[in-house]
Order: structure tokens, then sequence, then C-alpha cells
């Protein structure tokens, strides 16, 4: 079977005859026409012969397009006569109006400063949009709180086992897992020192107070936070937020405020399982390693966990929870028009609410030390 081929030569003094051979297909595997354009340098005319051509299609118009251009960016007279019907009209077609001037897209690089400043005004404009989501929200809980608000309570039965029940299997799987890793160094480092006991104080205290909330809630930022911003993304793209609106429901009242109440609720329940399952992850470990009974390792952890660091661990989950559920659904109502702003918009719930928390401990944590909890 023949091959697509493109040959070129001297056509007289000062011209350049192009040949086309071969099938021209898009299914074929096309030669480069980049010597033919370096071979247009210093020539005044451009001809084209194709007799051995074979079955052609839009592959072949392509290649035209592409060296007419470059002869009419160096001024090189053309002759189309050697081609063949279609394609000679085809190509005229495509040069039959001119590009409209700056209708190409200028490739603009920008500097250091430049990026520093489309950050920081990026960064200002989701802050404001946060803030304004916040106020709206605080605004839908009081019409919650007086019975005002328009919503399914099925609905919010929905939510709350969604981001409960639903969410026991991983949540437990991680804090387990956690345990044993906190169990298995805290073993290594403090058996040295002949007090690998108090391997149950470490795990027990790192659950409860830091690692059982803050992992929960990164479980449930990259699940439930990023669910609330695909399902309300795909309403709005599907214009169901409009039709509420249309209704006359408010579609905070209706889509949001249901979902942070069923996070905000089941998270300390979350934290609470997490912190069990870390602990008998910790037990498991340091009965297995150290020369201890199991309730003598229950009786160590029971002694090192204190009301100040069990209510510490819950309030931060409620905080967690609510933070991860603003930033799902801040993000879904935010969400453009497209099925690709819905993906953008799970992408930056994510972020947004790992983010959130991060800071949101860090300041917890700072606050906790001054009040000595």
């Amino acid at each position: 079977m023949d091959q697509p081929s493109l040959t070129f030569a001297d056509d007289n003094a000062q011209g350049l005859l192009v040949a086309y051979s071969g099938p021209w297909l898009l299914s074929e595997k096309l030669p480069n026409n980049r010597e033919v354009i370096e071979a247009l340098e210093s020539r005044q005319s451009l001809a084209f012969d194709t007799t051995h051509l074979g079955d052609w299609d839009s592959a072949l118009v392509t290649s035209l397009v592409t060296l007419l251009r470059a002869a009419n960016e160096r001024e090189i007279n053309t002759n189309l006569s050697g081609l063949p019907e279609g394609a000679r009209s085809l190509v005229e077609l495509a040069f039959a109006v001119k590009e409209r001037e700056g209708a190409r897209r200028k490739i603009r690089h920008w500097g250091f400063l430049e990026h520093m400043g489309n950050a920081t005004l990026e960064v200002r404009d989701n802050t404001r949009a946060l803030l304004s989501f916040t106020g709206e929200l605080v605004l839908s809980f009081g019409r919650f709180i007086r019975g005002k608000a328009t919503y399914l309570r099925s609905d919010l039965v929905q939510y709350c086992q969604q981001a409960g029940a639903e969410a026991l299997p991983i949540v437990g799987l991680i804090s387990l897992l956690i345990g044993m890793i906190f169990a298995f160094v805290g073993v290594m480092q403090l058996e040295s020192f002949g007090a690998g006991i108090y391997t149950a104080n470490l795990v027990a205290i790192a659950m409860v107070r830091e690692m059982a909330p803050i992992m929960t809630a990164i479980i449930m930022a990259g699940r439930t936070g990023a669910s609330y911003a695909a399902q309300i993304g795909t309403m709005k793209v599907n214009e169901e937020v409009d039709a509420l609106t249309t209704l006359g429901m408010n579609p905070v009242d209706f889509l949001v405020t249901p979902r942070i109440i069923a996070l905000v609720v089941m998270m300390p329940l979350l934290t609470m399982y997490a912190s069990l399952l870390g602990i008998l992850g910790g037990a498991a470990v340091g009965v297995t390693m150290l020369d201890v009974s199991l309730l003598q390792y229950l009786h160590q952890t029971a002694s090192a966990v204190g009301l100040n660091s069990l209510f510490g661990g819950l309030f931060k989950s409620l905080v967690y929870g609510a933070l991860v559920a603003v930033a799902g659904c801040e993000q879904g109502m935010a969400c453009g028009g497209s099925a690709m702003a819905v993906g953008q918009a799970t992408t930056k719930a994510v972020v947004m609410g790992i983010v959130l928390i991060v800071v949101s401990a860090a300041i917890l944590t700072v606050i906790y030390i001054n009040l000595g909890i």
C-alpha cells in the first residue's frame, strides 16, 4: 500500500514545486511540512503537483493551508492550478475572509509580581464570597430556629445517615491504623527509657485531643464536603436551584442548612467513635509489644484522659464539621453552569475545607494552651 509523501523541487529559478503523492488521510501517518516551509525562504512562487495523489480528506487541506499561510507571510505568489478541484475550492474558501485583526488570543507571560497580585486578588474574592455566604447562612439558621425555613425533614434524616452511619467504615479503619501507628512509635521511643506504659497516655491524649477530630474532619472533607459541592453544583447546572427560587423557596434554606446541621450533629459522634477505635488500635499494639495486660493498659488510658481533653476534642469536631459543610455548600452554590465547573467546585471544596481545618486547628490549639485546657 502506498504511503503518503511530500516532496519539493525547484520549479524554476525562483520557484518551488511541492508534490503530494499517496493517500493523504487523517488515519495515515503523514509527513511533516517543516522542511517545505524552510525551503520557501528566498522564493518568489509556490506551485503544487498532485498527479500521484490518492485518496484525501481534511488532512490534505490542513497541510495546504499551512503552506499557503507561510507563503503569504513571505509575500510569495501561489499557483493552485495543480490541486484537485475539491481541495482548491476548500482552500479558496478558507482564505476568502481575512482573519480579523486581534482575533487571535495572545499568550501573555506573567511575571512573579503579577502572579502574586492575581493570587492575592483571588484570595480576597474567595474570602469575600465566603463571608457573604456565611451571612446568608446565619439568616437561614435564624429562620430554621423560628420554624420558618422551608425544608424536608426526610432530607435532614437522609443527610444525617450519609454523614454519619455511612462514614463509619472509612473513619473506623483510618482511626484504628493511626492508633496502631502512634502506639508503635511510642513503644519504640519510650521503651528505651523504661516508660513503655506511658504509650497508653500518648495514644489516648493524641487521639482524643487532636488526631481523632482532625483526621475525621479531613476524611469528611474529601467524602461529604466534596459530595455537597457536587450535588448542589449539579443542581445549579440543571437549573434546579433557579426552579426553587421561582417557586418562592430559598435555596439556602432547602439545600444548605439541612446539610450543615447534619454534618455538625454527626461530627462529634464520629469523633468519639474514631477516638475509641484509635485507643483500641493502640491497645492492640501496646499489649502485644509491652509486658502489660489489657486491663493495665486501659486503666492507664482512663487515668490519662480527662474531661478537658474529651470536651476539647469534641468542640474541635463541631468547628471542623461546620467549616467542612460550609466550604462544600458554598462552592456548590458558587458553581458555574457547565459540567467542568462541577468538577472544579468539588476540587475547591476539598481544598478549602482542608485549609480551613488546618487554620482553625492552629487557632484552637493556641486558645487551648492559653486557657490551660
